[in-house]
């Protein structure tokens, strides 16, 4: 049990600093002046979810779901 336990402390930590760097290439989610004028529903607007964007909005919530599930199991006592 002890080696599942350090492969899940290794993989934690690997998912803690990609999480940290998908994080930090994340755009800002302010839209400025640009959502007065109706700027938002351009083409990229709307197609978001297949931009580089959207990819790094999907890995954040699967690396956040991963790095809770991790906390969890690697809190527990076996």
């Amino acid at each position: 049990m002890e080696i599942l336990r350090i492969i899940l402390t290794v993989i934690f930590a690997i998912d803690c600093v990609a999480l940290t760097a998908v994080v930090l290439m994340q755009e800002g989610k302010h839209q400025g002046l640009g959502a007065i004028s109706g700027a938002a529903d351009s083409y990229w607007g709307k197609n978001k979810g297949r931009s580089m964007e959207g990819g790094l909005v999907k890995a954040t919530t699967i690396m956040a779901v991963l790095f809770f599930v991790l906390a969890a199991v690697l809190n527990l006592n076996f």
